[in-house]
């Protein structure tokens, strides 16, 4: 099969590889060895007057391109090769028992696509995933031709998807082995005496990560930094995590061990774009008593002070000053407030951050309008998704869940799909998920917890690894809005289809489109005198590319 893959493109000149599927209970997952894995086709290399659509669906469409041109009729049937090949996929047209009687059928089957150039919101930072430690051991475990396609597959601007961020915890995390911290001996020793090189987890990662930029062809990446726990004597409970602040006598302590850190990963050649001040922390004040992993509590009134009359100042007077402090890093339920607060109990902290960081857990349950109330009371300030991940039995928090890993869902890529549009339609700027790779029980770490992720790897074979849908959800999005791109107004006449559009740097165009419906859908997109018509497969994802 692979060698009829290979020959097939040779033939016709494809220059991306097909997906190797394979199918689960749950859906299907696209299938990576040494020798083969699937590629996207370079689309950047569009000339002025043509039109390209890329496709991934619920009934197995793995970034499937299509080509037009400006001046033709531009229309396009979204499972449809460049080649003129009708390639219908199982399960694609609409089911005879998926009625279209009634209204809200009716209107999902048309849906008008409205793009607005002159209306212009933020500017896009970038996409990417995390490094942690579970993810370092895991790309440990499996041969260094595998390494790089995982590598490639994230991080290549011409075969992947173009993460160029990475969010690395300072110290250890919940994605460990252990809980760990630098300068965890000699005990109450504020000059960090201790604390005069790396971790030897820090110099494996340091390795790996030059490998990922060779295996990519890259030079830069923005790395993200944020601290989980200090070591804890300096903390009130002497202990990992629970109930935990930082004591008073080591605020200043514990700024300049964030700075020690950038030293010393800045000696080894990695320079961070940016670090928070510090993951989750109401973790360490609310959620002690269901998060057993690391943790550092605090109140946005001490975190002001913190960082207003130590962090703050230490940064912007040293030769870091340059390197972003983003805020919060915690749950959008926190925002506005959070910030509001810091804002009251210090009038200096607000003006060393220069973002705020936020994760999407319970944005089931919290209103995308906390996004426009942050955005309208502090619009100096921008808004990163830090992390997501699907979550299960993650030491009791979602204790409905039953399930890690899925092998093949996608109903979790629609997540992704609908939650990066939600963010993107209110101000966030870009997109960090969690871990890039796990194992097949979504570990491993010290506390047990269990989690989705794009990429799962076969630890056992130690021969392949999947690509889940959320990967390609993930892909639509940012493989094709590059960095500095702007959002631009786009509207949908039903929410049958969520959209959000960009201009990118090179006034090209980047429209993304998801079909939640469980039908096909006629899409009819007007931008100025550009008209697109698309027919789409039902629940599914779209990308197109035009100027």
């Amino acid at each position: 099969m692979l060698l009829v893959f290979i020959l097939i493109g040779c033939i016709i000149g494809i220059h991306a590889l097909p997906c190797l599927k394979k199918e689960y209970p749950d859906g299907i997952v696209c299938v990576c060895t040494e020798e083969y894995c699937d590629t996207l086709e370079n689309v950047d290399l569009i000339e002025k007057d043509d039109i390209v659509l890329v496709s991934t669906s619920m009934a197995g469409l793995r970034f499937e391109v299509t080509h037009s041109k400006h001046g033709r009729r531009n229309s396009f049937i979204a499972n449809s090769t460049k080649y003129g090949i009708n390639i219908m996929s199982k399960g694609d047209a609409l089911h005879p028992d998926e009625s279209t009687d009634n209204l809200s059928n009716l209107l999902c089957m048309n849906i008008d696509v409205t793009v607005n150039r002159s209306i212009t919101y933020q500017t896009n930072v970038g996409f990417g995933g995390a490094f942690t430690g579970a993810v370092s051991h895991v790309m440990e475990t499996i041969p260094k031709k595998l390494q790089n396609h995982v590598y490639r597959s994230y991080f290549s601007k011409t075969e992947g998807i173009g993460y160029t961020m990475i969010r690395m915890p300072i110290g250890g995390s919940d994605f460990d082995f252990v809980p760990w911290a630098h300068q965890e001996s000699p005990v109450h020793d504020a000059s960090l005496s201790n604390f005069l090189s790396l971790d030897k987890r820090d110099f494996k990662r340091i390795s790996q990560l030059s490998d990922l930029k060779s295996a990519a062809g890259i030079d830069e990446i923005k790395f993200i930094g944020a601290a989980w726990s200090p070591p804890p004597w300096m903390k009130t409970n002497n202990d990992w995590t629970g109930l935990s602040t930082l004591k008073p006598e080591y605020y200043r302590t514990w700024a300049q061990y964030h700075l020690k850190f950038l030293e010393l990963m800045a000696d080894r050649g990695i320079h961070f774009w940016a670090f928070s001040t510090g993951n989750e922390p109401l973790n360490g004040l609310v959620g002690w008593f269901f998060i057993h992993f690391m943790s550092l509590g605090w109140t946005a009134s001490e975190q002001a002070i913190w960082v207003g009359e130590h962090l703050g100042p230490l940064l912007r007077n040293s030769s870091f000053k340059d390197v972003k402090l983003l805020g919060g890093d915690d749950q959008r339920f926190v925002m506005p407030y959070w910030f509001e607060q810091m804002n009251a109990s210090h009038k200096d902290a607000l003006r060393y951050l220069d973002g705020f960081a936020v994760h999407w857990y319970w944005n089931d349950v919290t209103p995308v309008v906390l996004l426009d109330d942050t955005h309208r009371l502090f619009p100096d300030k921008f808004i990163l998704n830090t992390e997501s991940c699907i979550v299960d039995k993650l030491v009791g928090v979602f204790p409905m869940t039953f399930h890690g890993p899925l092998l093949g869902s996608w109903e979790r890529a629609e997540q992704y799909a609908q939650s990066y549009i939600e963010d993107f339609t209110h101000w966030v700027v870009g997109w960090v998920d969690w871990n890039i790779v796990l194992d097949e029980a979504g570990g491993p770490n010290y506390v047990n917890g269990t989690v989705d992720a794009p990429i799962i790897v076969n630890t056992t074979a130690k021969n392949e690894f999947y690509k889940q849908p959320m990967f390609y959800a993930i892909g639509h999005f940012s493989r094709f809005i590059v960095e500095n791109s702007t959002r631009i107004k786009v509207h949908s006449s039903n929410d049958c289809v969520l959209t959000v559009g960009y201009q990118r740097p090179d006034k090209s165009i980047v429209i993304v489109l998801f079909n939640k419906d469980s039908q096909k859908t006629n899409i009819k997109l007007r931008d100025g005198n550009t008209k697109i018509r698309l027919t789409v497969p039902p629940r599914s994802i779209h990308t197109l590319v035009y100027y």
